[in-house]
């Protein structure tokens, strides 16, 4: 014996078995989609175990997963997951936005729960694969995009918890329209007092099943409210943390006049969201001078730095709350016209589009960048 560890094999593409699907469906038209509930014709399998590492690759028809009712995954949440989006520019070509991002997060969630770690760029190149094989999918309107969504599970068959000896990563996707296809419509928020999302010391900046799962019932509590998202808000001070499953932003106005851009820090209950991490760089390369964005005050300020609910209450007494949005995967950049909090409405200022002076220069560049439109090297090839 030498003494030294024995490494296994990391995700190998080149090891990659392709079946295809004999009875391929027609994808549905467009204008029929509802966000997550249509899926390609084929799936990414890797299995993992603590004794022989990750398996070959197989890309297959999609179809159900065989698990043993003992699975860590069933008992005890062991699941990790990425929400990511292909689009297709005018000319055809197919890209992923900020990959590198999601790979680098779904490790940094998987440490967190004991799931193995990989190799990132390994698993990218077989997700351009898979998306390849299913690309015409992707729906060719504006707007519209391919729904990528990885997943590693624990699937030890042992009804204990602990750190799993087999995982099971494996990748489906969905194509979907745009999440406000009629134009954007602020949503109304709920300050919730009752519940909590994070904790110091928790889960909150990791992108875990286990923190989806309670949010459910705090969501129907808001919405028999007549509210459509969840504002959560954490310890006496009322901080501000997240909008349902997306990261926040507000803007104040202040007394020279200049435009405060805020989001909370990431201090460990916030997670770190592409579109937050894009937000902020945008803002930044615009404040700058890197890139300037037409329609976007230069008299802008941004910061991580916590919100109260107190904070935004007086501004919006004042006058000097500009605006309040949350921003996601999936819609981008969400505004917000009122909060319920402690039995009544703060009311946020939205212009006739539904957006605000701060996010719609900053969206308008964003979803440029997504879709092609704009040249950027956030925009990753799959198709040429």
């Amino acid at each position: 014996m030498t003494g030294e560890m024995m490494v296994l094999p990391d995700i190998q593409p080149n090891l990659l078995q392709i079946s295809r699907n004999t009875k391929p469906s027609p994808p549905p038209p467009s204008k029929s989609l509802v966000f997550g509930h249509t899926f390609t014709d084929h799936m990414l399998t890797v299995p993992w175990s603590a004794i022989s590492g990750w398996s070959a690759p197989q890309i297959e028809p999609y179809g159900p997963l065989r698990l043993e009712p003992s699975s860590t995954v069933l008992h005890y949440a062991q699941t990790i997951f990425e929400g990511m989006k292909a689009y297709r520019d005018d000319t055809g070509k197919v890209t992923l936005f900020r990959p590198d991002m999601n790979m680098k997060r779904m490790n940094s969630s998987a440490t967190r729960v004991a799931l193995p770690n990989f190799n990132g760029d390994a698993l990218l190149e077989l997700i351009k694969e898979l998306i390849r094989i299913d690309k015409h999918w992707i729906p060719k309107e504006p707007g519209h995009s391919l729904y990528v969504r990885p997943t590693l599970i624990g699937t030890q068959k042992a009804v204990g918890i602990g750190p799993p000896n087999e995982a099971l990563l494996f990748v489906i996707c969905s194509p979907v329209g745009p999440y406000y296809p009629n134009g954007f419509k602020p949503i109304a928020l709920y300050g919730t007092t009752e519940y909590v999302r994070a904790a110091p010391g928790g889960t909150g900046a990791y992108k875990i099943g286990a923190n989806y799962a309670p949010g459910v019932l705090p969501q129907k509590f808001a919405a028999h409210k007549g509210y459509q998202q969840n504002l959560w808000l954490h310890g006496p001070e009322h901080y501000l943390t997240e909008v349902g499953t997306m990261n926040m932003f507000v803007v104040f106005k202040k007394e020279d006049g200049s435009l405060e851009l805020v989001t909370p820090p990431l201090d460990g209950m916030i997670l770190p969201g592409i579109t937050r991490d894009s937000v902020l760089a945008l803002a930044r390369e615009h404040v700058s001078g890197k890139k300037k964005l037409a329609n976007l005050s230069d008299k802008l300020i941004i910061s991580e730095r916590p919100v109260t609910m107190s904070e935004v209450k007086s501004a919006s007494l004042s006058g000097s709350l500009v605006e309040l949005f949350g921003s996601g995967t999936a819609a981008v950049i969400s505004p917000v016209d009122r909060i319920g909090y402690l039995g009544e409405d703060i009311l946020i200022p939205t212009e006739e589009d539904g957006m605000g002076p701060v996010s719609r220069p900053i969206w308008k560049e964003l979803v440029g960048r997504q879709m092609g439109t704009i040249e950027s090297d956030w925009s990753v090839p799959v198709t040429q």
